[in-house]
């Protein structure tokens, strides 16, 4: 009987792991990290859980039966992909899973920090009904603000067909540039990369943690920003360079920050964006909600069946892509 070897995020994805498990098929869990976990390796043919630091060339050369390690998370940053490569098993993501989640969420935190949602919300509670000086704070509508996507992958294509709804412009760039007909169903255009910053009202960030763009944000790509423009990032926060944001932020160089992620998780007690008025800060829960929990287990255990079957599995990591 194949071995799903499981490292279960928390308690209430069990039921869902356990439910969704295919018929024939083992499951064993096993916490990240522990003693079981290697023990259980040499048996595994499939690892489902989150990327873990630990899966280094020895891991992998423990798990001589493994055929796949199934990520139920998008981002992959925390995997040695070198590692993996060597020992010929493919790494894949969540399938798109949590994808309708964080769009979503990238829109809320447009709108939190357009209309000054925690302004508000603290006007309120301090029993300041009236004399809000609301013309000081520009609170601005979405409708006919042009927005600019840096990474049109799967979220960023979401947020791109949620932005319509709004009557938004929408720009991208991404290095997979789409063919016109693509660009035509999602209702965006790509432009140059320095052009999205520079044209943008919103620039939302939905690339992955790589090398090559472990601050790609910084303080030449900020000062390409408009003055009234607010930065969103609901990817990783090392995409940004945060001590060049808070710089930012503090002197008027772009107008806010809606940030789901930071550059170190959780952030010390001390980080300075905690003290900005014009920063909307969420801590990385933009992809978990209650409806994707089985959408992940669903696309894991279909991707294992997949590969079960002899086939090619779906969502592997652009990195290791021809294993």
């Amino acid at each position: 009987m194949p071995r799903i070897v499981y490292v279960p995020a928390g308690d209430a994805d069990r039921q869902f792991a356990t439910g969704l498990v295919p018929h024939g098929f083992e499951l064993i869990e096993v916490n990240a990290g522990s003693a079981e976990l290697h023990d259980a390796m040499p048996e595994a043919d499939y690892l489902v859980g989150l990327g873990d630091r630990s899966m280094n060339d020895a891991f992998f050369a423990r798990a001589k039966k493994l055929k796949l390690v199934q990520l139920l998370s998008a981002g992959y940053d925390k995997c040695d992909i070198e590692a993996a490569r060597r020992a010929g098993i493919p790494i894949c993501n969540n399938g798109g899973a949590n994808s309708v989640a964080v769009a979503e969420h990238t829109l809320m935190l447009m709108l939190a920090v357009c209309r000054r949602l925690i302004w508000q919300h603290q006007n309120v509670a301090a029993g300041r009904w009236r004399g809000n000086n609301w013309q000081e704070k520009h609170v601005y509508e979405l409708e006919g603000k042009t927005l600019g996507i840096i990474g049109l992958g799967t979220i960023g294509k979401k947020v791109a067909r949620l932005a319509q709804a709004f009557d938004m412009n929408v720009i991208y760039f991404d290095v997979l540039r789409l063919n016109e007909a693509q660009e035509d169903a999602i209702g965006a255009r790509f432009r140059l990369f320095d052009e999205v910053l520079a044209k943008s009202d919103i620039v939302s960030l939905h690339v992955p943690l790589l090398p090559n763009t472990r601050h790609m944000i910084s303080t030449r790509e900020l000062g390409l920003m408009q003055k009234h423009a607010y930065l969103i990032n609901t990817c990783r926060g090392p995409v940004v360079d945060e001590a060049a944001l808070v710089a930012a932020l503090s002197d008027g160089t772009i107008a806010g920050a809606g940030l789901d992620v930071f550059d170190t998780e959780p952030p010390p007690a001390d980080n300075p964006l905690f003290s900005l008025e014009n920063a909307i800060l969420t801590a990385h829960l933009a992809g978990p909600t209650w409806e994707n929990r089985p959408k992940r287990f669903r696309n894991a255990f279909d991707n294992i069946l997949r590969v079960h079957r002899g086939q090619s599995p779906n969502w592997v990591i652009p990195e290791l892509q021809g294993l």
